[in-house]
């Protein structure tokens, strides 16, 4: 992998990060993991953005305003900005953005939590008007996601881009599209008329490096100068290494495996139960992530809005071999585990690990892994041809409220709608969950999730495991390298250390 870089000239001015998956794609509106909308950010922005501590703040928009009766969300954009093409961003530019998120003939795998938009209105050149069909009061916070960026509408047609697919973003970042090549790397340059702060390195290079320990190596080589989800053994020498910073960041990533609630013997629930008693989340987290993560108690993050301490499946594999036996699995069942490689923190060790627990219980469990995008093309096939079984996957809300949490246990959600991958049905969990996405009050609100929460659980669509950390390392001679806690990094302000 180091010899990559020959592959390109590398700027005297230049930021490179090593990340563990390719883009799947680069369309904002497509986004499906947090990594790689973390790149898209460099080039695109949304309307609005959250903090370091998870609080919304002004971006496209500097101003917003929601109505009394919270049918209408108004949004007063900020003066002078342009796309990278010289376009201006204005309300039209922004209309058009959001009516093709909106447009039920563009895939949009997140495309729920703004449903509640009936219309979009341009009020003036600088003011745009959402028309709801509903409260939602977490609408605000979902503008904040990269599904939600804003691109040139005058790209299209141009750089390979079609209203159906961008694969060339044309924003108002502070860097613009360079290069992308597959499996290898994603290059961004500075955007000089940026309307904010300038970066200082005039190019990022966000190199394609599934292995942890080769980006580590990278890293300590002096061939990039940050790494995401480091081998977590040697996060202590790392932290005791003067060469580097590590930053362990907070996360709302829930971190499971999603059991295919359609296929039998999946389908009967005393299974899934099993498969919960089956495996020791707490070991694995001792012995395979180093204490990087915290067990689940809940279908959800602590960190969220809408959580509820719920309680855990401890470790029991006579009750899951039990359970098993009463839902008539016979010992030696086959079935197949689908993992990531370099996605989530130890993923493929974790898979093994989690495989080895399974197998104790009786079942013939085989591991298989592939490249992220061939990944989520894999898991995202419709019921109809999806012949997944088990697949360990993670999510990480892009803002800190239930509802989007929420949405991988609706079954609006099942793929080709949405990233429900489970394909988990509770026609009562749908009515409480869509009750909460619209009630006003907070207290109500959150005491409708926490009902939603506890049938989820004991209906058990996935095997809960943990909500891990997010571990960044960066050398000690750049610095304002910080996170964001939706487990995005932060550094388009990094610059050489003094």
């Amino acid at each position: 992998m180091v010899a990559l870089l020959s592959a390109f000239t590398v700027g005297a001015a230049t930021f490179k990060i090593a990340v563990g998956i390719d883009p799947d794609t680069l369309d904002p509106a497509k986004m499906t993991t947090t990594t790689v909308s973390n790149m898209v950010d460099y080039m695109v922005e949304a309307l609005v953005d959250i903090d370091i501590e998870g609080k919304v703040v002004p971006k496209l928009a500097k101003a917003w305003e929601v109505s009394d009766d919270g049918l209408s969300v108004t949004l007063k954009l900020r003066s002078g900005v342009v796309f990278h093409d010289g376009t201006p961003c204005d309300a039209s530019a922004v209309k058009w953005n959001l009516d093709r998120l909106l447009d039920p003939n563009i895939r949009v795998p997140m495309r729920a939590p703004f449903t509640p938009i009936e219309r979009v209105e341009v009020v003036d050149s600088l003011t745009i008007k959402l028309v709801l069909k509903h409260p939602a009061p977490a609408l605000v916070a979902a503008l904040t996601m990269t599904t939600a960026g804003i691109v040139s509408p005058a790209s299209i047609g141009k750089y390979g881009n079609t209203y159906d697919n961008i694969v060339h973003p044309v924003g108002t970042g502070p860097y613009k599209f360079a290069e992308y090549v597959k499996g290898q790397r994603l290059m961004v340059e500075r955007f000089e008329d940026y309307w904010g702060k300038k970066p200082y390195y005039d190019e990022v290079i966000f190199r394609i490096v599934p292995e942890a320990v080769t980006r580590e190596s990278l890293l300590l080589a002096g061939q990039v100068d940050m790494v995401i989800l480091p081998p977590v053994a040697d996060i202590p020498a790392l932290k005791n290494n003067p060469r580097v910073k590590v930053l362990l960041a907070p996360s709302d990533r829930t971190i499971f495996i999603a059991i295919n609630n359609l296929r039998s013997p999946f389908d009967d629930v005393r299974v899934r139960q099993a498969l919960n008693y089956a495996v020791d989340k707490e070991a694995i987290i001792k012995g395979i992530l180093f204490g990087a993560a915290d067990p689940m108690d809940a279908p959800m993050a602590p960190s969220l809005f809408g959580y509820c301490s719920i309680g855990g499946y401890e470790y029991d594999p006579d009750k899951a071999r039990a359970l098993l036996r009463e839902a008539g699995v016979a010992p030696g069942t086959k079935v197949e585990l689908l993992t990531p490689t370099g996605r989530y923190l130890q993923d493929f060790q974790a898979s093994q690990a989690i495989a080895g627990y399974l197998r104790d219980v009786g079942l013939d469990i085989s591991v298989r892994t592939m490249d992220w995008p061939s990944y989520v093309a894999t898991i995202l096939k419709p019921p109809g041809e999806n012949t997944t079984q088990l697949h360990y996957l993670g999510w990480a809300p892009s803002y800190l409220d239930a509802t989007q949490q929420m949405l991988q246990f609706h079954s609006s959600q099942w793929p080709r709608n949405g990233l429900a991958t489970s394909f988990y049905k509770n026609p009562k969990v749908d009515e409480l969950i869509e009750a909460a996405d619209r009630e006003v009050d907070p207290g109500r609100r959150a005491a409708l999730y926490c009902e939603a929460a506890k049938l989820i659980w004991n209906d058990a669509p996935w095997i809960f495991l943990w909500v891990q950390r997010f571990p960044i390392v960066h050398s000690a001679k750049v610095t304002n390298v910080t996170y964001r806690p939706n487990e995005k990094f932060y550094a388009i302000y990094a610059e050489p250390a003094k």
